[in-house]
């Protein structure tokens, strides 16, 4: 394993990300407590209790889970996509890394990123609403789980688009939909039967009710469940990382 390389790049991406502060932290921070002042504040003192938690309180997991996964794609295709478009991946391809080291210093660098604004807007909702996190160990770990298998998919879109609208195109259009229909802002339980089948059939889901297990011990589907979607989204996403590099799919064109 050629760690020298993996720090190399490693290093680069979160250099690039410190240079631009204000989009790379930021922003999303100040996005997510725009929701809170909304949803929280305005709306969340009309709203009764969801499993006795506060309104305010419980969509927190799904708001700081919305900027993590759409944050940690974001990072990742972007990170990988400017090499290609800029041709200094061949760079890469021709030194003497593996393709696991090129993606270990990638991904980790994306999700870095989403985890360091995830634990920012954790600590911001402490502002807004009074909160206990139940299992505090489990959360960290789950959080960490989720970046590094959306910046994994985010490095496969990255290698995938070929101009920036396709670069945007999956995490506007898919994740940030998927996530607000995941339960984000309300739990499946109040949905009539028909749409909690529905809802069941949504990645995002499994992955919100996870989160908010670690944080009030209440959850839509069992945390085994959603331990083991986390786990089968990364070992697909890895799956599809190996055929592109095994293929060249759209890597040396």
């Amino acid at each position: 394993m050629n760690l020298y390389a993996i720090r190399a790049i490693y290093k680069f991406e979160m250099a690039r990300t410190f240079r631009t502060p204000l989009q790379s932290f930021a922003s999303p921070v100040i996005s997510t407590v725009l929701y809170f002042v909304v949803f929280g504040s305005a709306i969340g003192n009309r709203m009764l209790p969801i499993s006795d938690v506060s309104y305010g309180a419980f969509i927190v997991p799904g708001l700081i889970m919305l900027t993590v996964m759409t944050q940690s794609v974001a990072n990742a295709s972007f990170g990988i996509y400017f090499p290609k478009f800029l041709g200094t991946i061949y760079e890469h391809l021709s030194a003497p890394i593996s393709p696991l080291e090129m993606v270990a210093g990638y991904v980790g660098a994306a999700a870095t990123k989403s985890i360091v604004v995830g634990l920012i807007i954790l600590m911001v909702s402490f502002l807004f609403v009074s909160l206990e996190i139940r299992y505090p160990v489990f959360m960290v770990i789950f959080l960490v789980m989720t970046a590094v298998s959306f910046s994994l998919l985010g490095f496969i879109l990255g290698l995938w688009a070929r101009n920036f609208e396709q670069l945007n195109f999956v995490p506007t259009l898919v994740i940030t939909p998927l996530v607000f229909l995941g339960g984000s802002f309300y739990s499946i339980d109040m949905l009539p039967s028909a749409w909690q089948t529905v809802s069941l059939f949504n990645p995002a889901m499994y992955l919100i009710s996870g989160f908010r297990w670690a944080f009030f011990g209440i959850a839509e589907v069992s945390i085994e469940l959603s331990v083991s979607a986390v786990l089968a989204f990364a070992s697909v996403f890895l799956g599809f990382i190996w055929y592109i590099f095994k293929t060249g799919y759209r890597l040396r064109s």
